[in-house]
């Protein structure tokens, strides 16, 4: 190699590259519809302003509620926040809450991802009016069958039992699940199942090993929602459950409230702590839902 080309190969190693044209990248980002911003704080105003009230509202005394409606707690009172939670009847409910909302989403989440699957890897006959009436089921709130569904769970015995608020609250909850799931389920590519066979893997041990695990965003998702959604209803118990030792949360703030009506700084402590568990379940795992309905419709 002679000295000249070496000192070519040498400059131009060392010569610094041409300057990265960052186009608009150095450009202040413009900022959209001053009205687009106003109307989507207002939305934020209507949403978050209610809770607030109940939350600040819990730390204030009936004669200040009564005096300044709107005001903010001055001074700061605890006691009624402390008066709730030495309630044995707010711990009693919120267990009922509890079981009822983590059994109902573990039911949901297990048969509907076994629908799921059946539905989004295997052809038979009827798939698509199979799917199609889980679509319909969206259209159908629980609320409308309330009648109907009230005299099944008392022909089964189950009137004044949790299970007879779980197994309707996972029968109503599948739709949703299933349509969810299924396109995360058929995004796995064939190839997948193909090489798992080959290693010997049957059906089930695909479904274990390989489709939960790829199918987790969704399933995450649709937990969430389904644990959100038990945490909250309110018809379902409000017709299937009797007496006080049953009642979840929901129940739980509509006799606390006919029972302390006249003491209205302790009825919206009450309101605050129980659904409390709800918004900072959602407010954590909110990333993971809105993913998760990303997912499914990218799918």
């Amino acid at each position: 190699m002679s000295a000249s080309t070496a000192n070519s190969r040498l400059s131009s190693a060392v010569e610094p590259d041409a300057p990265i044209d960052r186009g608009n990248r150095d450009k202040p980002q413009k900022w959209g519809n001053p009205f687009t911003y106003f109307i989507a704080l207002l939305f934020i105003g209507v949403c978050i302003a209610p809770v607030l009230y109940i939350v600040l509202g819990g730390f204030r005394t009936n004669s200040q509620i009564s005096t300044s409606p709107a005001a903010l707690p001055h001074p700061w009172v605890a006691i009624n926040y402390v008066s709730v939670l030495k309630s044995v009847t707010f711990w009693g409910e919120f267990a009922n809450s509890i079981i009822v909302g983590l059994v109902s989403t573990v039911g949901t989440v297990v048969l509907g991802l076994m629908v799921s699957f059946v539905l989004a890897r295997y052809d038979f006959k009827l798939k698509g009016a199979m799917y199609s009436l889980f679509a319909a089921g969206l259209m159908f709130p629980l609320v409308i069958a309330i009648t109907p569904l009230y005299i099944v769970v008392k022909d089964l015995g189950l009137v004044d039992n949790l299970f007879g608020v779980i197994i309707p609250q996972i029968a109503f909850g599948l739709p949703t699940t299933v349509i969810i799931l299924v396109p995360f389920l058929r995004a796995i590519p064939h190839e997948i199942e193909e090489a798992a066979a080959i290693d010997g893997a049957s059906r089930l041990g695909f479904f274990f090993r390989m489709v939960i695990p790829l199918s987790l965003p969704g399933v995450v998702t649709v937990g969430i929602l389904g644990f959100i959604g038990s945490w909250n209803n309110y018809v379902l118990p409000l017709y299937v459950i009797n007496s006080q030792a049953n009642f979840t949360l929901p129940l739980g703030v509509q006799a606390f409230s006919s029972q302390y009506s006249v003491d209205t700084a302790r009825v919206l402590a009450f309101t605050s702590l129980a659904m409390l568990p709800a918004l900072i379940f959602f407010a954590i795992f909110e990333k993971k839902i809105v993913g998760g309905l990303t997912g499914a419709v990218k799918g």
